[in-house]
């Protein structure tokens, strides 16, 4: 029996007066961090949630998601953690997707779940939970957890094939789809990612971000098998982050790209602040080389890169060679495969750009409810990613770019990230984003969205003409610089080229210039 959930009570009894979890003023130790999560699993059964219902979670960063997020898989359920910036027509749509016939929420999303309780006949009102000040004709999460019990629960049996979590995607790329990860899914991400991070249980590990998105549990899951320490922040903070790195001595972190920007470039920021740390990892997008460079420059011997899918395919650069091959998203792990094929399925040469396939033991049981897209990104046990890419002869992944981001310009691929990285070597460049407009004569064109520096001062124009002066080819040029406050993101932190695309609104195609 694999039953994940057991790694509390494991920690609970052998590591009791050790600290759990942090989070703002809370220190909990795994004695009591335990008795919460089984006070909530003890909350569930008595709501009547059994083995396989779905519980669904609408929260931002918060202990109590901490303790849901286990409490559900130690009955048998279903986890289905939702975002909290959902709009009324997503929440309803995701959670009658999914099946969810309990929701713990906080207050604040109440207007969304009157608006759409019509909608969802499976999910009763006295199974919509208020995790704060109780709002009305919902149950009070608090109250009713007080009134349960501390000791552990029954025993459910779990089997290594059962589903753990339905996560899904954050929709940069079309509607989002529910990924299924099994029992066994979720213990790889366990030990192969304590392994590859050098985690122990002594580590001490930050979370910045959202952990509503499948990119938390890249370190969230190996810090809860170790019964290390897990500090979680409320919403990134760059100056608070480094303040909490430094005082609580972190170990291991990771953020999205411009959370590292945005920690490098803080007033806050110092070398000896954060000599606690032995890894900082970049995941979810690619991170520039200018920034690679520079925090290589200043936190040596400690970058790591992860290039992943929900669906289950990673590649890792480690700390070791991200120098060496510091253009490279790494290579496969253990136990993983990876190939480059053309379009016409055959398998690309060392050095050739192809789209990114690869297998391994963390590939989804698929897309809830769609066997269809299933069977389109699964082929014969190889996840199609839709990213495009070419190894080296070591066997180390270089990524181009979304097939669907590729700017086809008078029949000539452009690959935005070539454009960007150009960009980015600007001084005045903090973030940028490179995206295909429409053109009357060639397609599409080449635009540059960038975010500048706080003291930084330069035009559109001279941006334009000074990344057109050093692109690699004629083609690669930008029509227009568009200089922004910040960029449209997810609540993963993505950025999202889409709505920058839809948004650069002109009254005709663009001519060529």
């Amino acid at each position: 029996m694999l039953q994940l959930a057991n790694l509390i009570e494991h920690h609970a009894q052998f590591r009791p007066n050790q600290i759990a979890v942090v989070f703002e003023h809370e220190r909990l130790t795994w004695r009591q961090f335990g008795a919460r999560v089984s006070q909530c699993a003890h909350l569930l059964s008595r709501l009547g949630v059994r083995k396989g219902d779905r519980v669904a979670t609408i929260l931002a960063n918060c202990r109590e998601l901490l303790e849901i997020y286990w409490a559900v898989p130690a009955i048998g359920a279903v986890l289905v953690p939702l975002s909290p910036l959902l709009m009324a027509s997503g929440l309803a749509s995701l959670l009658r997707d999914s099946g969810a016939v309990c929701l713990i929420t906080q207050t604040s999303m109440a207007p969304l779940i009157d608006a759409v309780r019509d909608q969802l006949p499976g999910l009763p009102a006295d199974r919509v939970l208020m995790i704060d000040a109780p709002a009305a004709d919902y149950p009070d999460y608090a109250a009713l957890l007080g009134a349960c019990s501390e000791g552990p629960v029954d025993r459910v049996s779990v089997g290594q094939d059962d589903l753990f979590n339905i996560m899904y995607t954050s929709g940069t790329t079309g509607l989002p789809k529910g990924i299924m990860h099994s029992h066994f899914v979720r213990a790889v991400y366990c030990t192969l990612f304590a392994s590859a991070w050098r985690m122990h249980p002594e580590s001490v590990v930050l979370h910045t971000g959202a952990i509503v998105f499948n990119g938390a549990f890249v370190t969230l899951m190996p810090c809860f098998y170790l019964g290390a320490r897990y500090i979680l922040q409320r919403q990134f903070d760059p100056d608070e982050a480094i303040d909490i790195i430094c005082r609580e001595r972190v170990t291991h972190t990771m953020m999205v790209p411009a959370q590292i920007i945005a920690l490098l470039h803080s007033p806050n920021f110092s070398p000896e602040k954060l000599s606690s740390l032995e890894m900082i990892l970049s995941l979810g997008a690619p991170l520039h080389q200018e920034q690679k460079d520079l925090l290589n420059r200043v936190l040596p011997d400690r970058f790591y890169e992860l290039y992943g899918l929900t669906e289950g395919f990673w590649t890792i650069l480690d700390k070791t060679q991200s120098l060496r091959k510091a253009g490279s998203v790494g290579s496969p792990p253990c136990f993983y495969a990876m190939r480059i094929v053309r379009d016409d399925g055959s398998d690309a040469p060392a050095g050739e750009v192809g789209e990114i396939v690869g297998r391994g033991p963390s590939l989804m049981l698929g897309y809830h409810g769609r066997p269809d897209l299933t069977e389109q990104a699964i082929r014969d046990g190889w996840l199609f990613t839709g990213d495009l890419g070419y190894a080296d002869d070591e066997g180390y992944l270089y990524l181009v770019d979304r097939k669907k981001d590729m700017i086809d310009s008078g029949g000539v691929k452009i690959y935005p990230r070539d454009v960007e990285e150009v960009a980015a070597r600007h001084p005045a460049v903090r973030e940028v984003a490179v995206f295909g407009v429409a053109h009357e004569k060639w397609g599409e064109t080449p635009v540059a969205a960038v975010v500048l520096h706080a003291d930084a001062s330069v035009s559109a124009d001279d941006l334009r003409d000074w990344i057109n002066e050093r692109v690699g080819a004629r083609y690669q040029r930008v029509h227009a610089v568009q200089i922004m406050d910040d960029f449209p993101r997810n609540a993963a932190g993505k950025t999202l080229k889409r709505e920058m695309r839809d948004a650069y609104q002109r009254p005709s195609p663009i001519p060529r210039t």
